[in-house]
């Protein structure tokens, strides 16, 4: 019997509920709250699970995972991976290392910065630098929407990106050890506001997107993770973020392909043992 553990403060989440369902049909699930005691770096390895999923970014969480990756144990995502993917300067700087279709990059310490850079603004998306719950995104078309911004977000560290022009929706390309899942949801910079996802099938995505999504994976050495898509013409991409081990909500098939590659990596990790 093999045991997963479950790093998260959520485990009743839809797609970590659902794999938990379909594992304890023959083995074990321990959910391990990141802001609890819990496995640490000293911790005695009959303690431990065979592999654990990282469903979690706080700097707790992220200690958790370094502590057991210490031990040998696997974790998925690696918590280096995941730590790179909270930092958007970071993910800028190695996509475009890579050649990936990433959208052009700059860093601010502080909007407030950004605001006393002078020149014409807009159209341009400004985010927080750090991703996180409740980060900063947003459209800017003029200078006093960015300095009514700064109101609210002066000492925020921030990123921009040029707004480029498209449909107004994003394309929700997730990626679990290699198999892509897909949806269309109208972006939150949309004049319309944030709106419900629209289901896709790989075979619905444009020519090459899926192979640049399992790419994008590659690159960035991760096993579960989201890839923010926009088409800006002809089927041309051009990627706004990268996420590590997101929701996946409503996909059929996610909680089964997540159940096959922890198993895969736990049975991996006993034979290299």
């Amino acid at each position: 019997m093999t045991t997963i553990g479950l790093i998260t403060p959520d485990p009743e989440h839809p797609l970590l509920a659902a794999t938990t369902e379909l594992l304890r049909r023959e083995h074990r699930v321990v959910a391990v709250d990141p802001r609890l005691p819990g496995p640490t770096a000293s911790a005695a390895p009959g303690l431990l699970a065979d592999v654990y999923l990282l469903k979690a970014r706080t700097p707790r969480a992220l200690a958790l995972a370094r502590g057991l990756e210490a031990q040998g144990v696997p974790v998925l995502n690696s918590a280096a991976a995941t730590s790179l993917c909270q930092d958007r300067t970071a993910m800028w700087e190695l996509a475009r290392e890579a050649g990936l279709p990433f959208s052009a990059t700059r860093t601010f310490a502080t909007l407030a910065e950004l605001a006393a850079a002078g020149g014409p603004v807009g159209p341009l998306v400004v985010k927080s630098r750090h991703s996180r719950r409740h980060d900063l995104v947003a459209r800017i078309d003029s200078r006093d929407q960015l300095d009514a911004l700064v109101g609210a977000w002066a000492d925020e560290p921030v990123v921009t990106q040029e707004f480029a022009e498209n449909s107004g929706y994003d394309h929700k390309l997730w990626v679990i050890d290699g198999q892509v899942f897909a949806a269309l949801r109208r972006s939150e910079l949309s004049a319309e506001g944030l709106g419900p996802s629209l289901p896709l099938t790989a075979g619905e995505l444009p020519p090459g997107w899926a192979e640049l999504a399992v790419e994008v994976g590659r690159v960035f050495a991760l096993d579960v993770y989201g890839v923010d898509v926009i088409d800006t013409g002809g089927g041309v991409p051009l990627i706004v973020d990268v996420n590590a081990f997101p929701g996946i909500r409503g996909q059929s098939g996610a909680p089964a392909a997540l159940v096959a590659l922890a198993l895969r990596r736990a049975r991996e990790s006993v034979a290299a043992a």
